[in-house]
């Protein structure tokens, strides 16, 4: 056997889960914008600031910040609304389309932090196509790196995340899909430096090729 002809995996799987910013589309430039603005007003340092929001929910953000007098949940609700007037810019990752037309649509589901709203809304910008289940930031109590928002998605695809692969580009992400048993896949399409990771790496979809079989379990190869 040829190594293009060898999954990435040693079994396959019942279902795939996918972030959606920096693993299906590239939102970086509307992030940088609008976030950059919001610690500047807050007297904090973009540069190192901006760091450390990569795919956890803005009121977690906020949270974990303890500014005093900010209340989280409005700060969060006020950058909703800016990010869901810039729109500039958000792009697919290269491959993601047709990597997820390629896949029974009852076989795969996005658990996103964001809310739902702007999920939608960056998502037809991108021209990724929306799925049958998707789990958005306000349908868990704990966001990433909790893994509650990938058990959710397993359960509402009707499969045990055990079984799922997640793909994902930030390490909140990744800690979440490893609590959750799954097989991990990171996509790198956003990030200029690396980190390490023990799982597979790639930079974009465009040499992943998924197949499923008869009995619907998918298997994934890297040509």
């Amino acid at each position: 056997m040829n190594l293009a002809d060898r999954p990435l995996f040693s079994r396959p799987h019942q279902a795939f889960l996918f972030d959606m910013d920096g693993t299906l589309l590239n939102s970086i430039a509307v992030v940088e914008r609008v976030w950059a603005g919001w610690a500047v007003r807050h007297g904090l340092e973009p540069e190192v600031f901006l760091k450390t929001i990569h795919g956890i929910r803005a009121v977690d953000v906020i949270d974990r910040l303890a500014l005093p007098g900010v209340d989280s949940r409005k700060e969060a609700a006020d950058l909703l609304v800016e990010e869901m007037e810039d729109v500039e810019g958000i792009f697919a990752i290269p491959g993601a389309v047709a990597f997820l037309d390629s896949l029974p649509p009852e076989r795969w589901a996005i658990v996103t932090s964001a809310p739902r709203e702007l999920a939608l809304r960056r998502m037809e910008a991108a021209g990724i196509p929306q799925p049958r289940i998707m789990v958005a930031g306000e349908d868990v109590a704990a966001g990433k790196p909790s893994p509650e928002c990938y058990l959710l998605g397993a359960s509402r695809l009707g499969v045990d995340a055990r079984q799922c692969v997640v793909f994902e580009d930030a390490v909140a992400g990744i800690l979440a899909g490893e609590a959750a048993g799954a097989e991990v896949c990171v996509i790198t399409a956003t990030h200029a430096g690396t980190y390490e990771t023990p799982h597979f790496t790639t930079a974009s979809y465009e040499k992943l090729r998924p197949s499923a079989a008869a009995d619907g379990l998918l298997t994934l190869k890297h040509l």
